[in-house]
């Protein structure tokens, strides 16, 4: 494998639970492409810092503790006739997780499920393009199943 440009990337949506959370169960859904993104942001699980200071040692001792699959702020132009635009949009309403799968140019893709916590337009000045915004907070199956992947061979 070797180093590649995001171009190509491809962001979808489903209002759809998966029956199982591996890559079978993501698979199954059918997904609407959110059209004009700009730049997906970062994802991944990061673990909390858990630290324990004896005072017989004087050092203090790392842990991991909980981990947060993390967020993810997309930026869009706005395209308001953009079938996975008005999903997102919708989802940003409702309190549901909605499942997400982000493709590469390789291949290589990645299943998870979010809360849309905002939908923000920025119609910007004279020289802009009119954007959204669009955060997504990353949450954790039931038996612990975060961000799945499905990683091109």
């Amino acid at each position: 494998m070797t180093v590649r440009t995001s171009a190509g990337t491809i962001f979808k949506v489903s209002a759809a639970t998966p029956a199982t959370f591996d890559v079978t169960g993501y698979g199954a859904l059918t997904y609407t492409p959110v059209g004009e993104i700009t730049d997906l942001g970062e994802f991944g699980r990061e673990y909390s810092l858990v630290t324990h200071q004896p005072v017989g040692s004087r050092g203090t001792q790392k842990f991991k503790g909980s981990f947060n699959e993390g967020s993810i702020t997309l930026s869009i132009g706005l395209d308001t006739d953009d079938a996975g635009q008005i999903l997102m949009k919708a989802a940003s309403l409702s309190d549901n997780n909605y499942t997400f799968r982000v493709e590469t140019q390789n291949g290589d893709k990645y299943f998870f499920q979010a809360k849309v916590m905002s939908w923000k337009v920025n119609i910007g000045s004279v020289d802009n393009i009119t954007t959204a915004s669009c955060s997504l907070e990353l949450t954790t199956s039931a038996n612990g199943a975060g961000i799945i992947e499905d990683l091109f061979a």
